[in-house]
């Protein structure tokens, strides 16, 4: 067994991650499926933009065919719907005491853990702004939340060892006995998230305005339902409050949350989500169907309805096959065909 971390895939979160690894002095090894980028990793060292640190790091970058041995922490950082073809990759890396990291978007545990072993997994939970630019090249624009939690909720000595690496890339980092309520939180920000890269207008743009803001605490509304229903208590993150998307929340408390979500992402210099980016820069399939689909479908097993959850999917889907524009339109059919 070795003992570098193994970032498997060295995108806008992993790189981030593991250069700032690097630089707080820790062996890092990255894997990518991305030639070019693996390529350029190797010839130039990893290279990290934007206005928290700007570096360029050294490490050994591999395609998953070309990894060799074992190793005993591997953070997954990649798009959450390749999260099972790469779990499946990296199972036979992974030592038998090891632990798989999954630094992610979505409830990923739940798709790593049957091939893996659930004993092997640590939930993870990650907002801090970041952009892969080209081979490379990864943008790092802004802080954000960074979580971490074993999934039973119990304090483990491997989980204090990794909440300690965490600080050294996020100092406000938290350690939580609540991993569940944190992804779920970003599952309900995540469908608002959705709802903004319908437009060509900023994650900010849209969540100030007040046009759109009662379709969106809808969308909210809908996913922390579901939730609830699987006795999950949303845990808030960087201006979102879940209680203040709660079927009893007053209108005063939905507001100060939206301008609290404004003003957090105002001051990144990440103006659109990656789901936009995907969209409308890289032209390539979101994770629409790894993050807001399993919502519809545990509400649907559940009896919770989710029009609005569903309507986002099918959105996506059009822009994605390039049957629908990007524009604000969007959300006022989004609110008229469900209302």
């Amino acid at each position: 067994m070795s003992n570098p971390i193994v970032i498997w895939g060295a995108g806008a979160i992993g790189g981030t991650l593991g250069a700032a690894f690097i630089r707080a002095g820790h062996d890092v090894i990255f894997v990518d499926n991305a030639a070019d980028h693996v390529a350029a990793i190797n010839e130039n060292g990893l290279r990290i933009e934007g206005p928290i640190f700007e570096d360029t790091v050294t490490a050994k970058a591999f395609l998953p065919e070309d990894l060799e041995g074992t190793y005993e922490r591997i953070f997954l950082c990649v798009k959450a719907h390749h999260t099972e073809a790469a779990s499946y990759a990296l199972v036979n890396h992974l030592a038998s005491d090891g632990y798989v990291v999954s630094a992610q978007n979505g409830l990923n545990e739940r798709v790593i853990a049957p091939i893996v072993g659930i004993h092997r997994v640590i939930g993870c939970f990650v907002n801090f702004g970041a952009d892969y630019l080209k081979p490379g090249v990864v943008h790092y624009s802004g802080h954000g939340a960074v979580v971490v939690g074993e999934l039973d909720g119990k304090l483990t000595e491997r989980i204090e060892t990794i909440y300690a690496m965490l600080r050294q890339f996020e100092p406000r980092a938290v350690l939580t006995d609540n991993i569940w309520g944190y992804l779920w939180g970003k599952l309900i920000y995540g469908a608002l998230l959705f709802g903004t890269a319908l437009t060509n207008d900023s994650i900010a743009d849209v969540l100030a305005n007040s046009k759109y803001r009662p379709v969106l605490t809808r969308l909210a509304l809908e996913v922390g339902k579901v939730a609830g229903a699987n006795n999950v208590v949303p845990e808030a993150f960087d201006g979102f409050d879940p209680t203040a998307f709660a079927p009893t929340a007053a209108s005063s408390e939905t507001t100060r949350s939206f301008d609290e979500m404004v003003a957090h992402n105002r001051k990144s210099l990440k103006s659109h989500s990656g789901i936009w980016r995907d969209l409308a820069v890289r032209k390539r399939k979101t994770e629409v169907d790894a993050q807001v689909l399993p919502v519809v479908e545990i509400g649907h097993s559940l009896g919770i309805p989710t029009p609005l959850a569903a309507k986002v999917i099918a959105m996506i889907h059009e822009i994605e096959d390039g049957k629908r524009p990007l524009d604000l339109a969007n959300l006022d059919e989004l609110a008229r065909d469900v209302a």
